[in-house]
């Protein structure tokens, strides 16, 4: 068997790249990565360890694009408790509607990015 360190990125179709990348960076604190590399296909945006891979729509009659549509369900972040009532002013100062969900072992809030991504940020911290 062998081990693997975690997720190196999530590859998300997005309308437009340089709308998308600026989202992630303003509104969750993103930073460019290998910027300038493969004419800028995909764009990698990062924060930590989490990487997402920016992709244009693909041609649906381009013989490699799968044929049925499978979509993502969400993608979550984790953060702490201080971090995650932070995450909550911020979306709120700028005007993005979110959900809170209570998980019982954790708590969440779901939003969209421009593109409509469901977006999660959760946290194990329970103010109890």
């Amino acid at each position: 068997m062998f081990d693997l360190e975690g997720i190196d990125h999530v590859a998300l179709s997005v309308r437009d790249v340089e709308r998308s990348a600026h989202w992630y960076i303003e509104v969750l604190g993103f930073e460019r990565r290998h910027d300038g590399m493969w004419n800028d296909v995909p764009t990698f945006i990062g924060k930590g360890a989490t990487a997402i891979a920016l992709f244009p729509p693909r041609d649906n009659s381009e013989p490699t694009a799968r044929s049925a549509k499978i979509d993502m369900l969400h993608l979550a972040f984790r953060a702490n408790r201080k971090n995650f009532l932070a995450a909550q002013k911020e979306l709120k100062r700028r005007g993005i509607k979110f959900e809170f969900q209570d998980h019982e072992i954790s708590h969440s809030i779901y939003f969209r990015d421009p593109d409509g991504h469901e977006l999660e940020i959760t946290t194990y911290e329970l103010d109890v």
